[in-house]
């Protein structure tokens, strides 16, 4: 079993005389401030001079300087920008103002796995990844809990970096909840393949075949969107709360009778494993990583037209058109994903 951390196990007064700059200030960025301010920390947060959020950081009351700026203030500098910008900002805007001691910090590992970021020997480099949106991670913070976070050191120059990363995640609230020891790339790994093989990749692409099916097969969209779609959270969320059990418990026995029949002729057990395993191939041997950053560079082209496809896609539209009708429709549950 892996090694577990709780607030016993953190002292935060780690980080007394240290100041924190949160590089970014979207979904995750702006949770992590506010947690650490909340907490008692020395916070500042570095942006790009004339950029969206910096009006924003700066009338929720954070001192906003530029990312080099930051960098020669900071003792600890936590990087929360998206992956694929990552790699060009650190080496214009922060590797040449690292200096002996300071600390470089991430709640992703794709860029220390696939060595877009290669940081001097001199300084500490730490994981601090909530296993949630920051939208979760603000609100569970005011509430009094925490999100579970993972904690990785990846280079322990000052001898003090798992003590500065505890410390960190207690700060964010991650300590009430859980902390589970890791490695960057373990983290990475898993994260992509969770993220591309079964919650986005493989559930979006589960749906939407449902969808198309009974669409196809003469059935009112409507119907296909909430029996395909719209009761997804419903299942997750027992599942969430105790497993598997907790769902069959909860939901019929012909549901649960369906499962056990049908669930395999959808997803044939060994076909499935072994297109799963050739996606944690590619993730692992790092063709996923290589065409991503190919991507990027060129204009992401495939990117965007697969958006824009799944922006027409008669699910979306039909279900925006019933979230509009409904009375328990929230816009404030949502966050925007990107760092």
């Amino acid at each position: 079993m892996a090694k577990m951390y709780y607030e016993k196990d953190c002292d935060l007064n780690k980080l007394n005389g240290k100041k924190i700059a949160i590089i970014g200030y979207g979904s995750q960025g702006h949770a992590h401030a506010m947690n650490l301010r909340d907490s008692g920390c020395d916070v500042i947060v570095g942006l790009r001079k004339g950029g969206k959020s910096w009006a924003v950081a700066e009338k929720d009351g954070f001192q906003v300087v530029t990312v080099p700026e930051a960098t020669q203030a900071a003792d600890i500098i936590m990087i929360l920008i998206n992956d694929e910008a990552q790699a060009d900002m650190y080496k214009k805007d922060i590797a040449p103002y690292l200096t002996e001691g300071k600390a470089i910090a991430f709640a992703h590992g794709f860029n220390i796995r696939y060595k877009q970021i290669v940081p001097p020997a001199n300084v500490d480099v730490f994981m601090a990844a909530p296993k949630g949106p920051g939208h979760t991670v603000r609100s569970q913070y005011v509430a009094g809990k925490g999100v579970p976070c993972l904690i990785a050191v990846e280079q322990n120059a000052t001898g003090k970096a798992y003590d500065i990363a505890l410390a960190y995640i207690a700060g964010i609230g991650g300590a009430r909840a859980g902390i589970l020891e890791t490695t960057m790339n373990e983290e990475t790994e898993t994260d992509l393949f969770g993220e591309q093989a079964v919650l986005c990749g493989g559930v979006v692409d589960l749906m939407r075949c449902g969808f198309e099916t009974l669409v196809e097969a003469g059935y009112k969209p409507e119907n296909a969107y909430f029996e395909c779609i719209h009761e997804m959270k419903l299942i997750i969320d027992l599942i969430n709360k105790g497993g598997v059990a907790a769902m069959n418990y909860s939901i019929s026995d012909t549901a649960e009778y369906g499962e056990y029949v049908s669930g395999p002729r959808v997803l044939p057990y060994e076909e499935t494993k072994k297109n799963m395993k050739a996606v944690l191939n590619d993730i692992q041997d790092g063709t996923f990583a290589g065409k991503w950053i190919a991507e990027n560079k060129n204009g992401r082209c495939f990117f965007n037209s697969k958006r824009e496809q799944l922006k027409k896609h008669q699910m979306e539209i039909v279900g925006q058109e019933l979230r509009e009708k409904m009375l328990w429709k929230n816009d404030s549950d949502l966050d925007s994903a990107s760092n």
